[in-house]
């Protein structure tokens, strides 16, 4: 009897995984049929094609037809800003870096005219990720100065993808900018969205550290040694944030096409306080959901979308986050729209936090001076370079060059040298809202520092004695004024 049964569940079992096999074949098979061969698909008329520079796309390619696209491209070699007061020599597909984006859609056939300006000095070529071809195009483009060469390529396959210049050294070339994206749409365009941007990581290495001034050349053994100066948005620091932030207004979606020129670093993407409700990831057509930071390799490139449901500025970063703040990987998407105080209260309340009682929050006074006193100027600019390295290196940086749109600069400050009892009074109690520092708005908060008064005295004068600032000294006796006029 139990046998009986037992051979009854085991055939029952068995239809089920032969049904179950049936209408999974089944699936597969009408997968199969309803998969196009791209390279079928015809192509009806002739159109030019729109190329944009970033953050800007060109507009959704919709239901439009496969057509013969017509892409034109100048390479330009030509002198930009890294940062302020540094000067690079780009190299660039377009004029600017990233290189123009190119919007196509699946089973276009795109005909390509690579032109190298006649004042550039080297040859160029192309290898676009998306071309199924040799070197992706780069055994054709092979271009000198002065020239134009053309080729043509059938988009085979939808996704976002990297172009960039394959010529020896091909590191060198990516390097100075030689990289962009270009989109395959697949068949009826993408979903509608209200805003698309474009943004495209890479890292630089120049012959000066971070920040020094001047026109800067590429330095191949930090390029080696994968040792980046900068690692920057859209070519620069800075270049979207402040007057270049994205924008957007609450109830939007907004999409990304991110991109990593590299030549070496992986980018953690990442936008404080959103969350990218859809990823595709690698720039294909899987899709993530719910993500907080999606990596996208060097050479790579990701889609990323998300609702703005509160105002505010939002910050762009790669998330290895020294990049962010200390070499450049930062931008801003600035919301506008009314609040919703049932998503984000914003500041409720503000108190003191006392784990060890209420002592531990008190300025320390003449009275409970531990740091040494200085007997010359040259002393307290010793000291207070100490205290600096300690207290203020990070936001401020290593020669007070600050960080764009986050921290002022401290280096040749028209703010800091117009009033020395302002900036006492900034260490001892801190700062917050918007100020102007050598024609730049910054909107950061600083908060109260607990120094003694000959360690406020050491620090300032330090600063003040640095970087082009107007050398004064400031003295205990003029921090502890500062102190019983606030």
């Amino acid at each position: 009897m139990i046998q009986r049964k037992l051979l009854s569940q085991s055939l029952k079992i068995a239809t089920l995984i032969g049904l179950f096999s049936f209408v999974a074949c089944s699936h597969e098979e009408n997968a199969q049929k309803n998969t196009v061969d791209a390279s079928t698909i015809p192509v009806t008329g002739e159109i030019e094609a729109e190329l944009t520079s970033p953050p800007f796309v060109p507009a959704s390619v919709g239901n439009r037809s496969a057509k013969k696209l017509i892409v034109n491209m100048e390479i330009l070699e030509e002198e930009g800003e890294m940062t302020d007061g540094v000067k690079y020599i780009y190299w660039t597909f377009g004029g600017s870096v990233p290189g123009s984006f190119i919007r196509t859609r699946v089973g276009d056939e795109v005909e390509f005219t690579l032109k190298n300006h006649p004042e550039n000095k080297l040859p160029h070529n192309i290898d676009l990720h998306a071309v199924t071809g040799p070197g992706g195009g780069a055994a054709s483009s092979f271009v000198a100065p002065g020239h134009e060469v053309t080729f043509s390529f059938k988009t085979l396959n939808p996704g976002l993808y990297v172009y960039h210049c394959a010529t020896a050294p091909v590191g060198m070339h990516i390097a100075n900018g030689m990289y962009g994206l270009i989109l395959v749409e697949p068949e009826g365009g993408l979903p509608k969205v209200d805003k698309e941007y474009y943004i495209m990581q890479g890292d630089f290495y120049t012959k000066g550290a971070n920040g020094q001034p001047g026109l800067q050349p590429f330095d191949m053994q930090k390029a080696v040694d994968e040792d980046a100066d900068y690692v920057v948005f859209n070519g620069k620091v800075g270049a979207l944030t402040g007057d270049n932030a994205l924008t957007a207004k609450v109830g939007e979606t907004v999409r990304l096409f991110v991109g990593n020129g590299g030549p070496n670093l992986v980018s953690s993407f990442h936008v404080i306080g959103e969350i990218f409700d859809r990823v595709n990831v690698e720039g294909g057509s899987t899709i993530n959901k719910n993500v907080q930071t999606t990596l996208i390799p060097s050479g790579g490139a990701a889609i990323v979308e998300f609702k703005v449901d509160v105002p505010g500025t939002f910050i762009i970063v790669d998330h290895s986050i020294f990049r962010a703040f200390n070499k450049g990987a930062l931008g801003m998407i600035k919301v506008e729209g009314e609040d919703n105080k049932r998503l984000y209260s914003g500041k409720q309340t503000e108190g003191i936090y006392n784990p060890e009682g209420g002592s531990i929050q008190s300025m320390p006074g003449n009275n409970e001076v531990t740091a040494p006193k200085a007997n010359s100027v040259a002393e307290r600019i010793e000291l207070g370079k100490q205290i600096y390295s300690q207290t203020c290196f990070a936001c401020h940086q290593g020669e007070g060059q600050g960080i764009a749109s986050a921290f002022p600069p401290l280096a040749n400050s028209d703010y800091l040298n117009a009033d020395v009892d302002r900036a006492i009074n900034i260490v001892l109690h801190g700062k917050t809202g918007e100020i102007t520092v050598n024609g730049d708005k910054y909107n950061s908060v600083m908060t109260a520092q607990t120094l003694s008064d000959e360690e406020v005295a050491n620090v300032l004068t330090f600063v003040y004695n640095s970087w082009g600032n107007n050398k004064t000294e400031v003295t205990p006796t003029m921090v502890l004024k500062a102190k019983s006029s606030h």
